[in-house]
């Protein structure tokens, strides 16, 4: 049995708090947080768990195999280092860390220690999700062209980050998941209407290998709240609404054909029109799927779907496309 802290207890830290506790493969020994309120309610609705406002009474103690991060992103980099250093398996949100150099450094230091070192991209273990990958790997819909997602809603407005921080990291991870690969360039524009230098609005594109595309549209200035992703193959086409209570993948037989022969290119070009199929998929809470990954790796000695190296490249992306906000949108190539 793992014996696990975590480390920040408040808007999302909770659900880590609760998820983790349900889990017959934990003992969550430790809750720390700087705010005595929020330790005050996990007292009150865990009483067989420690409460510390000081984190490092979690590293310090030798029964914990794992520290969980639910902390703010800009205390992400400094807890994971002393985690890891202090021979913890780490399980950090999203976003990994708000530097790339310092993205770098938790990879190799978790490489060093050999320890498992895992970041929160919570759609890559959404069934739909799962589904769509498992489409994609078994040909079911010819080549993957281009896929495309949109985050949009009316609110919440950040005040310390823009729409591309706070809501890409999701869909730049479903991207990359889905791709299987890395992009080698990044473009993205956006406009500030609400608040100076921070961005309400950001279209982003990132250019894979083999001439394939992926592009975000995240905004939390639209009339619509929308969370959707669209795949595009030679042979099928794939849409996840995730707004949708029930049935929220369809695929789509459609599709332009080339003709091998013909008389003039009207006739070369020819549109398919099949039928739309809705899959059949169990539904199961996509944190409660992560958790259980992340001790079954440390378990089984796995790496993690969303290990420290794709969180690395999410940060890429992430650097890459405020880079190219401030130049305008200019193309930014990935290391």
């Amino acid at each position: 049995m793992q014996v696990v802290g975590i480390i920040g207890s408040g808007y999302w830290g909770k659900n880590l708090v609760r998820t983790f506790n349900a889990l017959n493969t934990v003992n969550l020994k430790y809750v720390a947080d700087v705010s005595a309120d929020s330790l005050e309610l996990i007292s009150r609705n865990y009483p067989d768990i420690q409460t510390t406002e000081e984190y490092r009474a979690i590293l310090d103690d030798d029964d914990v195999t794992a520290v969980v991060i639910g902390a703010p992103a800009v205390l992400h980099y400094e807890i994971a280092r002393e985690a890891i250093n202090a021979g913890k398996h780490v399980f950090v949100e999203k976003p990994f860390t708000l530097d790339v150099g310092h993205a770098r450094e938790l990879v190799a230091l978790a490489d060093e220690k050999n320890l498992k070192l895992m970041v929160g991209h919570l759609l890559l273990y959404h069934p739909c999700i799962t589904a769509i990958k498992e489409q994609i790997q078994k040909g079911e819909i010819g080549d993957l062209y281009y896929l495309y997602s949109q985050r949009l809603n009316l609110g919440k407005v950040r005040k310390d980050e823009n729409a591309l921080l706070s809501f890409a990291p999701h869909d730049i991870s479903v991207a990359l998941h889905l791709m299987g690969n890395s992009p080698v360039s990044v473009s993205a524009c956006g406009k500030c209407y609400l608040q100076k230098d921070i961005e309400d609005v950001v279209f982003l594109t990132m250019n894979f290998p083999d001439n394939k595309i992926a592009h975000v549209h995240v905004s939390w200035l639209d009339p619509h709240k929308i969370r959707r992703t669209t795949v595009v193959g030679s042979q099928k086409m794939i849409v996840f609404d995730d707004m949708e209570p029930r049935e929220k993948i369809r695929v789509y037989d459609k599709g332009i054909e080339k003709a091998t022969e013909y008389g003039s290119y009207g006739e070369f070009l020819s549109l398919r029109d099949g039928n739309i199929f809705i899959p059949a998929v169990k539904m199961a809470e996509p944190l409660m799927i992560e958790c259980k990954h992340f001790i079954d790796c440390i378990e089984n000695d796995r790496v993690p779907v969303s290990d420290g190296r794709n969180g690395l490249i999410v940060t890429q992306v992430l650097d890459a496309g405020q880079k190219s906000l401030k130049s305008g949108g200019n193309p930014i190539m990935i290391d």
